[in-house]
């Protein structure tokens, strides 16, 4: 299946998606709180509006939380 890729400015994103850092290749997610921030494992951080970042579609989302899931059980 092909997955459509949406980039975009952090501005335009609408809070509780979640979104990837545009060019950066480390399989995070990120979940937009407001204008102003974001939140990386419950921890807060500012980022500017004009950051350009790649909005991931829910099959992303989890996909992504999926992997970590087996990650944590394959670590204990």
């Amino acid at each position: 299946m092909l997955t459509q890729i949406f980039f975009m400015i952090f501005q335009q994103l609408h809070t509780g998606e979640h979104f990837s850092f545009s060019g950066i290749t480390t399989p995070y997610i990120y979940r937009k709180i407001n204008a102003d921030y974001y939140s990386q494992n419950g921890v807060l951080k500012r980022i500017r509006p004009q950051t350009r970042i790649r909005r991931l579609d829910s099959e992303e989302v989890n996909e992504y939380l999926k992997q970590k899931q087996n990650s944590f059980e394959n670590d204990y």
